[in-house]
């Protein structure tokens, strides 16, 4: 299955997906903005969430971006390891080819913005 590669922030669980996310709290936005490689190769999913870290806001408001990508119940999504740091691990349960297609669509669409830069048109000389 494609979604298991090691290019893949996610693993297929029994019970859906366990998903690798490097967050960036007071982000400005609450978005998925791909995937990168940590330092050491490891794949992660890219986010950002305008939520402040401190008592667990934005681990939350992550929780609740990832449910809302994957199109699951906010429960559905749990913190499992990485609390206070900046690379979390996080459990989705559900059917785990959907899930692992619906983050994968949220990379692309992301990606796809991105490179759709605006142009800019010089005024006409008169």
């Amino acid at each position: 299955m494609a979604a298991e590669t090691s290019t893949t922030p996610w693993t297929v669980d029994s019970a859906g997906l366990i998903v690798y996310v490097r967050l960036t709290p007071k982000g400005g936005k609450d978005c998925i903005e791909g995937i990168e490689a940590l330092a050491n190769g490891k794949p992660v999913l890219k986010a950002r969430v305008r939520a402040v870290p401190e008592a667990g806001k934005a681990n939350a408001a992550l929780a609740r971006l990832l449910a809302d990508a994957c199109g699951v119940a906010h429960g559905s999504v749990a913190l499992t390891a990485g609390g206070a740091a900046r690379v979390k691990t996080l459990r989705i349960d559900g059917e785990p080819e959907a899930l692992a297609s619906r983050l994968a669509q949220a990379c692309v669409v992301r990606r796809a913005r991105a490179k759709a830069a605006p142009t800019i048109r010089k005024a006409a000389d008169s």
